[in-house]
């Protein structure tokens, strides 16, 4: 199983003192940081096995470096580590390094001859493929006003080519990631189910809204 997600952000206070992160409905408020690091490792380790792939797309850890490979040590899985802008003081470590399969900062992931994604902790709206059904993942946005900027631009995007643009947000603390490494299908549908279908310029009718984000 391939599982995805992004801006885990170990040691971020502001995930166990904003109520308002997620919605209204932040589970995490009035966690103390130790706290807020176990319920992250405890929801990863409840879905992933030891044979599972993990593509973290960026951001890590607020944690210096002994603190961040020790809970990093704790999560299953193999681990792939598509670097983020506060990942890039610990890649001089061989010991941080050892602990993934890869680190990089842009990856296209092969699916079949018809089919790649996309990781890169960056949105990049005009991504390779994006016309022909590829796929991108990507962070670093969270859930503001950045990514209704991208939103917007995705937008212009799928009017322009007049199909779906298939690019999505995996930060940890959007709704339908809910602080879960999530496969594909989980984000696409999660996307679908959050952002409202009258986003997309695609749309024709509302027989056909079903249809917009897959």
């Amino acid at each position: 199983m391939k599982y995805f997600i992004s801006d885990i952000h170990f040691g971020e206070k502001k995930f166990t003192t904003n109520k308002n992160l997620n919605g209204n409905k932040n589970k995490l408020y009035s966690l103390t940081l130790d706290e807020y690091d176990k319920f992250i490792i405890d929801n990863w380790n409840n879905r992933v096995n030891d044979n599972d792939d993990v593509y973290i797309i960026g951001d890590l850890s607020w944690y210096k470096l002994s603190k961040t490979i020790s809970l990093v040590k704790q999560l299953k899985g193999k681990k792939h580590l598509i670097v983020g802008n506060h990942d890039e003081r610990f890649l001089d470590s061989k010991e941080f390094c050892k602990l993934f399969i890869e680190i990089k900062k842009y990856k296209e992931l092969y699916i079949n001859d018809y089919l790649s994604i996309i990781l890169c902790h960056y949105p990049i709206p005009a991504f390779k493929n994006a016309k022909y059904g590829w796929i991108h993942l990507y962070g670093h946005v969270h859930n503001g006003s950045e990514w209704d900027i991208i939103e917007r631009t995705k937008t212009n995007y799928e009017k322009l080519y007049r199909r779906n643009i298939a690019m999505y947000n995996v930060g940890i603390m959007l709704p339908y990631i809910d602080f879960y490494p999530r496969t594909i299908s989980e984000i696409k549908r999660g996307y679908c189910e959050v952002k409202p279908r009258e986003y997309s310029s695609v749309k024709k009718n509302n027989n056909e809204s079903n249809n917009i984000y897959y």
